[in-house]
């Protein structure tokens, strides 16, 4: 007598985890274990940013410690109301780089493209937490505005998709604009700005990575990591996916209480690169208004990337830069 084998239960799609994510501070803070909390922790009132965070990356933080890392960089707090001066709604000149619908053209060679204002999840120190997205987004009208522009202008060699997070589209969306850009000579390269593969690593399927695999071009994949723990088994095999079609670099963002540590900053870099990820750079806070609580100043940041320096290979240490309106380029702190 032949038995049936049991079916094999099939992996749950990356939209109905991403539709299951947690987006109410108190049940964040109740799954922690942290619902005592809930009072000192979230503003009085509302700080017009919500909170999105995937249920597997929760998985992640560590139940009952209100300093967890992980938690820190997600959950709403009231030092996002405090008004700083220096910190503003477009701390980097996005609006003063606006092309074309979508398009920001800030560098020479390459135009930016806004591709999405969604995120898997919601970064309190994000430096576009206050872009008009509504109104301002390249995949609109089938990227019409967006293509135009970058066919008019034979001096942009590179396409960056960014936003919000492309890969939050459908990939059909994303080929839609990738079919358009191979008619365009100019174009030779393509790089694309995504938390997903950290943050829901279900994201890289089959689908995305044939996309990826068709493309004409070379393609950099520029992940978002800040913290070691981060990274786990799911994140290192999406990650070994993905560099089978793409070279992955990772972008940190130095957070106070959440990575303002040499020890800790050494450990993410080996974590990436054991993953097939080069650390690429390690960004000063951009000041965008209710980040203020997670800056840490110049000076710290020097010490810290010194010592990474001193205490790891130099291929391992990302350059430390910040962003500031109106240069051509990253400026080395």
């Amino acid at each position: 007598m032949i038995t049936a084998s049991p079916l094999r239960a099939q992996p749950r799609r990356w939209q109905q985890l991403w539709r299951e994510a947690i987006t109410d501070p108190r049940e964040l803070l109740e799954v922690l274990d942290l619902r005592h909390l809930a009072g000192e922790l979230l503003p009085a009132r509302e700080t017009g940013f919500a909170l999105r965070v995937p249920r597997g990356f929760v998985a992640r933080m560590r139940r009952g410690d209100a300093a967890d890392p992980l938690l820190l960089q997600f959950l709403p707090q009231a030092a996002e109301l405090a008004e700083v001066p220096g910190f503003v709604a477009d701390a980097v000149g996005d609006l003063a780089a606006r092309a074309a619908t979508g398009v920001l053209h800030k560098y020479q060679g390459r135009a930016l493209l806004i591709a999405t204002g969604s995120c898997a999840v919601n970064c309190r120190y994000c430096f576009r937490r206050h872009f008009p997205y509504a109104e301002d987004t390249a995949a609109a009208n089938q990227w019409r505005s967006a293509i135009e522009h970058i066919r008019a202008d034979t001096s942009i060699e590179e396409v960056i998709l960014s936003g919000g997070d492309p890969l939050a589209l459908a990939t059909s969306k994303l080929a839609e604009l990738t079919a358009a850009l191979r008619t365009i000579a100019h174009v030779q390269r393509l790089r694309i700005h995504t938390r997903l593969p950290v943050v829901l690593p279900e994201r890289v399927d089959e689908e995305l990575l044939e996309w990826l695999c068709g493309l004409p071009w070379p393609v950099a994949v520029v992940l978002h990591a800040n913290h070691p723990n981060e990274i786990d088994d799911t994140v290192t095999a999406a990650c070994a996916q993905l560099r089978a079609v793409a070279t992955l670099l990772n972008q940190s963002v130095l957070l106070r209480r959440v990575n303002d540590d040499a020890n800790t900053l050494i450990e993410l870099s080996r974590r990436l690169f054991a993953a097939g990820v080069l650390p690429y750079y390690l960004h000063q806070l951009d000041r965008v208004a209710g980040s203020a609580h997670f800056a840490v100043d110049d000076a710290r940041a020097r010490e810290l990337h010194s010592a990474m320096r001193e205490g790891t290979s130099g291929y391992l240490v990302p350059r430390l830069v910040r962003e500031i309106a109106g240069q051509s380029g990253k400026t080395p702190v």
